[in-house]
């Protein structure tokens, strides 16, 4: 197992690595100047050949990335070209709020989906699962945006139960902070929660198919108490480890829906810096969204390997 779990480090910090080369180039070596956002389209020979030694951008690219990486790795994250303040006191407050949407998410994933998805099982071929089945083909087939869009036009427009594009921050008031980000984080929850109801019901099943069960029913189990008592701890392996796998959808379905309400997380300052050619902003971003992803796969794997004997030492 330690042997299994070096390995998969090595290739992780190895992921890690060239994540950081492709966040760096891919956008150092795109179309666009970064002096012209600064400067003006007015601003002379001299002011730009300045302003780019300024940057460090009469660089070679190499140069430019190794001086990257080596502030990635003392916790220098750069400075904002349009900003002219240090990255991470610049993402601070954006994180702030995609986190915070994030974990909403997954908050209300995990509270809709486990009861439906056994609610759904436990009335196999009933009304209830019938129901539950085509609501949640159609919830799966709405993109994050679109259910935004909604979400906006029903509970904001129509029921006016919130104000579309207002900003509440935590200095308000929590309460008001986590109402502000309820239907946002609904939004990203709704697809996710659909496929999670649709995975644990299929895991229950095929478990309600296995000897052990017909066993327990021998011994005079009823279906509920089989479902209880035995069923679903194996039938939750798969659904956690998917759930560990959701982090990463979160955080880009987050950063999505921020368009939607206007919040100004990482996702509206990545939209903003891309159009402003701030490179240092994007890479940071790009980056750590990639990290997530890589991460919690990492996570999520590993996870199963502890859940599942079967697959330890593989």
């Amino acid at each position: 197992m330690m042997k299994t779990l070096a390995k998969r480090l090595l290739l992780l910090v190895g992921t890690l690595l060239l994540v950081t080369i492709l966040a760096f180039v891919a956008f150092s070596i795109i179309p666009g100047d970064p002096t012209s956002s600064i400067l003006g389209v007015e601003a002379t020979a001299d002011q730009v050949a300045a302003l780019r030694e300024k940057l460090g951008l009469d660089l070679p690219i190499w140069q430019r990335y190794l001086h990257w990486l080596g502030g990635l790795l003392t916790g220098n994250l750069g400075e904002s070209y349009n900003y002219a303040m240090p990255v991470g006191q610049l993402l601070s407050t954006c994180i702030s709020y995609t986190a915070t949407l994030a974990v909403m998410s997954f908050v209300l994933i995990v509270v809709i989906s486990l009861p439906l998805g056994i609610l759904a099982a436990r009335y196999e071929g009933g009304v209830v699962d019938r129901v539950l089945t085509v609501l949640n083909q159609i919830t799966m087939s709405v993109p994050n945006f679109v259910a935004g869009l909604l979400l906006v036009y029903v509970f904001g427009l129509v029921l006016r139960l919130f104000q579309p594009g207002a900003i509440v921050t935590p200095a308000m008031g929590w309460g008001s902070f986590l109402g502000y980000m309820f239907f946002p984080a609904l939004a990203v929850a709704l697809p996710r929660s659909a496929m999670t109801v649709k995975l644990l019901r299929g895991s229950i099943l095929s478990e309600l198919g296995q000897d052990y069960i017909r066993t327990a029913y021998s011994k005079g189990n009823s279906k509920t108490s089989a479902l209880w008592r035995h069923v679903l701890r194996n039938a939750m392996i798969p659904v956690v480890t998917f759930l560990a796998m959701t982090v990463a959808d979160i955080m880009a379905g987050s950063i999505v829906v921020e368009q939607v309400f206007g919040i100004p997380g990482l996702g509206k300052m990545l939209v903003t810096s891309i159009g402003n050619r701030d490179y240092p902003v994007v890479q940071v971003i790009v980056l750590l969204i990639a990290t997530i992803v890589v991460v919690s796969n990492f996570a999520a794997d590993l996870l199963y390997r502890v859940m599942d004997p079967r697959l330890r030492g593989r």
